[in-house]
C-alpha cells in the first residue's frame, strides 16, 4: 500500500484507467478556473479590485498652495476653507485669493478624495472579443456607490460647491470599464 490508496481520488483514477484521468484533466482546465469565466460575478470583483487603489477625488491634479481669482473656484475653495481644511489669505495686489492645506487638511491634502467606487451592478457586458492588448476584452456597463466616505464629504456646505462629488457620494453613479481576460483572472488592461 503506498501513501495515497487511501485517498477516493487515487483509488478512482487508479481503478479507472486513463480515461478517467482524461476527464480529471478536462474538468480541472475548464471547472476549476471559474475566474476567468465571463460571469457578472467575476467582472464585479476585477472592478472592485482596480478602485479600490483609484479614490475619487476633487483636485487630481492640482497642488498647493493654490492661488485662483476665479469666482467658481473661490466658492469651492472657501467652502474647503469654512470646514477647516483649508486656510486662506487675499492678495490685493493681483485680486487673487491664496489656498494652503491646513494642519486638519494635511490628511486629505493635495487630491482630497472623497471614496472609491464599488459595483452595486452589473447591467450589460459586450461578448469577449480579442482587444488591444491581445487578449479577450469586453465592456462593462456597471452601477456603483462609494464605499469609506470621509466625513468633510458629507458636509452640505461642500456638497453644495462639487455637485458631482455630491452625487456620487450620495446616490452613486453608472459608467463604462474594459476587462480584459488573463489567466490570472480578468483585469483592466494597462494601456
Amino acid at each position: 500500500m503506498n501513501r495515497f490508496d487511501h485517498c477516493p481520488t487515487h483509488k478512482i483514477l487508479k481503478s479507472s484507467g486513463s480515461i478517467t484521468l482524461l476527464l480529471v484533466s478536462l474538468w480541472a482546465s475548464t471547472g476549476c478556473n471559474t475566474k476567468t469565466k465571463a460571469t457578472p460575478e467575476n467582472f464585479t470583483k476585477a472592478v472592485n479590485a482596480y478602485f479600490l487603489e483609484r479614490s475619487e477625488c476633487l483636485f487630481p491634479n492640482l497642488r498647493f498652495p493654490y492661488a485662483t481669482s476665479d469666482p467658481t473656484e473661490t466658492k469651492q475653495m472657501d467652502s474647503l476653507v469654512r470646514s477647516r481644511l483649508l486656510e486662506s489669505s487675499y492678495e490685493s495686489a493681483v485680486k487673487t485669493t491664496r489656498y494652503r492645506v491646513s494642519r486638519t487638511g494635511e490628511r486629505f491634502a493635495p487630491r482630497f478624495c472623497y471614496g472609491h467606487r464599488e459595483v452595486s451592478s452589473i447591467d450589460h457586458f459586450t461578448p469577449p472579443q480579442t482587444g488591444p492588448s491581445g487578449f479577450p476584452e469586453t465592456t462593462i456597463d456597471y452601477h456603483y456607490a462609494l464605499k469609506d466616505v470621509p466625513v468633510w464629504a458629507q458636509s452640505a456646505d461642500i456638497a453644495k460647491e462639487f455637485p458631482k462629488m455630491e452625487k456620487s457620494t450620495t446616490t452613486g453613479g453608472t459608467d463604462k470599464i474594459t476587462l480584459a481576460q488573463t489567466l490570472a483572472g480578468w483585469q483592466v488592461p494597462e494601456r
